[in-house]
C-alpha cells in the first residue's frame, strides 16, 4: 500500500528504535520524512538507511524551541510542507520512588515528554497543512508504574494532552496516541536486559515488543484509514493490560 504517497511526515527522536521504525514504515508507504534526534552521527546513518531522496535529518534537542522551528521549516523547504507529525522523543533519567526524585530531573522529563510535544504540535499546525499527529505515550501512563513513576506521570499528561489537542484542532487535524509496553530498544533495555524471558512472561503474546510492532499502529493512526479516529490512546502491549499483572 502507498497510503502516504506525496505526503510529508516529521518524526522526533527517530535516529533509532521506535522512531526510526515509524520513519521506515512511512517511507515504505510513499512518504517523505524529516527525522530528528540529538546524535548527529546516528541521525546521518538513519537518513542513509532510509534513503536521502526521501529522508532528511535535523539534529537537535526535542525541547529546544529553535530546533522545533528549524525542523518544521526544513520540512517545508526540502519537501514542500508537513502533513503528519509523530511526537516520539522522550526521556526517563530518573528511577526509583517519587519521594526521592530529583525535582530538576522531574522538570526535565515534563519538558521533553509533554511540553515539547505541545510545542512541536503547535508549530506543525501553524505551518498550515498538518492532518494528523501521533503522540508516543506509554502503558506506564495508564496505571501505577513502580520504579518509573514520574515517567508514567509524564505519559499520563501526554495522554490527556492528546485528548485536549484532538478537541482543539478538529476537524482539520486528528490527534491520537500510542501507549506501548516494553519494546526492545536502547531506551528500554534497563527494564529487560539479562532477564528477557522473565520480563516476557508478563505478556500473553509471550514476547516483548519490537519497534516494528509500534510502527504499524502508528502508520494506521496517521493514515486516512483512521479518518474517523481522534483523541484516542491505543495500547500496544502484547496483551499485558488484559492480564492486569504487568
Amino acid at each position: 500500500m502507498q497510503r502516504f504517497e506525496g505526503s510529508v511526515a516529521l518524526i522526533t527522536g527517530a535516529s533509532r528504535g521506535i522512531g526510526f521504525a515509524i520513519a521506515r514504515r512511512l517511507v515504505s508507504e510513499g512518504a517523505s520524512v524529516v527525522v530528528t534526534g540529538r546524535d548527529g552521527d546516528a541521525l546521518k546513518a538513519a537518513v542513509a538507511e532510509l534513503g536521502e531522496e526521501r529522508a532528511s535529518g535535523v539534529a537537535g534537542k526535542a525541547d529546544d524551541p529553535d530546533h522545533q522551528a528549524a525542523a518544521v521549516a526544513h520540512a517545508a523547504e526540502r519537501f514542500g510542507g508537513l502533513d503528519h507529525l509523530v511526537n516520539n522523543a522522550g526521556i526517563n533519567p530518573a528511577y526509583g520512588p517519587l519521594t526521592g526524585i530529583d525535582l530538576d530531573a522531574a522538570r526535565k522529563i515534563l519538558e521533553v515528554n509533554v511540553i515539547a510535544a505541545l510545542g512541536w504540535t503547535r508549530r506543525a499546525a501553524a505551518a498550515g497543512r498538518l492532518r494528523s499527529v501521533v503522540n508516543m505515550a506509554s502503558i506506564a501512563g495508564t496505571a501505577s508504574s513502580p520504579g518509573i513513576g514520574f515517567y508514567g506521570v509524564s505519559k499520563a499528561a501526554l495522554i490527556n494532552l492528546t485528548e485536549q489537542l484532538a478537541e482543539e484542532l478538529a476537524p482539520a487535524v486528528r490527534v491520537n496516541a500510542l501507549a506501548p509496553a516494553v519494546v526492545k530498544s536502547r531506551f528500554s533495555k534497563a527494564l529487560y536486559e539479562g532477564r528477557e524471558a522473565e520480563a516476557a512472561g508478563a505478556y500473553p503474546l509471550a514476547r516483548l515488543g519490537a519497534p516494528d510492532d509500534v510502527a504499524g499502529p502508528a502508520a494506521f493512526l496517521l493514515s486516512e484509514d483512521a479518518a474517523w479516529v481522534t483523541g484516542q490512546t491505543i495500547l500496544v502491549d502484547g496483551g499485558a493490560s488484559a492480564r492486569r499483572s504487568w
